[in-house]
């Protein structure tokens, strides 16, 4: 049977990954170290979904991953397990030893570029790594797939993500931000010198009103300009929530003047302290792409694209590539090989088809002068 094998399965991602293959018919088994948590989540999808074969699988991917890969023998394993920043290739080169395909969520900058170096091993092997199936790269490719045809040239892309205070934050992500919060980060076509959840700005959302935003480092600073010519692109993220946005801001500089503040070991902390302040937060957020440069007539063009996602959906969204990857790989209607970013691989049609039962809107807006 092809079973899909997900590490992390009944996590922020995971489980959403996985009611969704399952509502598709698809094999799944639901891996982790929780045997409770696994097995709540498995027994919900079988209430659900009683014809979908649903298992559950208890082990540790950083202590014992090849035996279970060989007992088991999924087809695909989608990896959920962050943060990315501090993980090496051990997961996909156990994939490729034993010809599974294998799909991740990766954020890192340099794991996700990174995972090229793989490649010759993935296509010797006759399977597909994909990494960075995520919002970034996997939807910012294809809102850009979408529009490229649209410009001469690509100058500029400003472009971001912020989360409404009551959406499901997974500690993952936290620990991931905190990272690099006031650290130096690798330069990006347009912007040698930049710190994390720095150069601060408002963003004015439909729906949602003005958020603030703030410096992030994702994979797509090196992997978009590249595919797409950008010549200035910056990537932020903010809190909904003003005084918690600006308390990280504040905290930026702390680290970058060279106080002593381990933000990473505190995620934890500072993610519980964040869900005290729910109450004054709503459960909307969105993502805006901005997008400007030389049209087809050479006049200057900007387009404009925002998602929005209400009730809480927002979480629905990321997980979404990896969806799409897994239900092509397993209907064998994705044949290619070799190891390489989330970059093109996913239209924007099928992105949006897959959120179509959620509360989930997109708004467009071009111009030309």
């Amino acid at each position: 049977m092809n079973k899909i094998l997900i590490l992390g399965g009944y996590g922020n991602f995971g489980s959403r990954i996985a009611v969704a293959l399952a509502k598709s018919g698809l094999p799944i088994m639901i891996a982790g170290r929780n045997k409770q948590k696994a097995k709540k989540l498995a027994d919900e999808i079988k209430k659900n979904y009683p014809d979908v074969s649903v298992e559950t699988a208890i082990f540790d991917i950083n202590k014992a991953l090849a035996e279970p890969l060989e007992k088991y023998a999924p087809k695909i394993v989608i990896n959920t397990c962050g943060p990315f920043q501090f993980s090496d290739y051990a997961v996909p080169e156990s994939c490729i030893e034993h010809n599974i395909h294998y799909i991740d969520l990766a954020d890192g900058r340099e794991f996700v570029t990174g995972i090229t170096s793989l490649n010759d091993k993935a296509k010797a092997a006759g399977i597909l790594l994909v990494s960075g199936a995520s919002t970034v790269p996997g939807l910012s490719s294809a809102v850009l797939e979408q529009y490229k045809d649209e410009f001469s040239q690509i100058d500029s892309l400003r472009y971001g993500i912020s989360p409404g205070q009551k959406a499901n934050r997974g500690l993952a992500t936290t620990k991931a931000i905190m990272s690099y919060v006031g650290k130096l980060l690798k330069p990006f076509p347009g912007h040698e010198k930049n710190y994390g959840w720095q150069n601060i700005y408002r963003q004015r959302y439909p729906v949602l009103g003005k958020r603030w935003m703030a410096n992030c480092e994702v994979p797509d600073l090196d992997l978009l300009p590249a595919r797409y010519g950008i010549k200035s692109i910056r990537f932020s993220a903010g809190m909904e929530l003003s005084f918690m946005h600006i308390g990280i801001w504040i905290m930026s500089w702390m680290v970058r003047l060279g106080l002593p503040l381990d933000l990473t070991n505190k995620a934890s902390f500072l993610l519980n302290v964040s869900n005290w302040f729910d109450y004054f937060g709503s459960p909307d957020g969105g993502m805006h792409m901005i997008i400007k440069g030389k049209g087809k007539n050479g006049k200057v063009k900007e387009i404009k694209w925002f998602i929005i996602a209400k009730d809480g959906d927002g979480p629905q969204i990321p997980p979404i590539p990896a969806i799409v990857l897994a239900k092509k790989l397993s209907a064998g209607k994705l044949l290619d090989t070799g190891a390489k970013p989330c970059v093109g691989l996913v239209s924007l049609n099928e992105y949006l088809n897959e959120l179509k039962e959620f509360n989930i809107s997109t708004y467009h807006a071009e111009l030309d002068r």
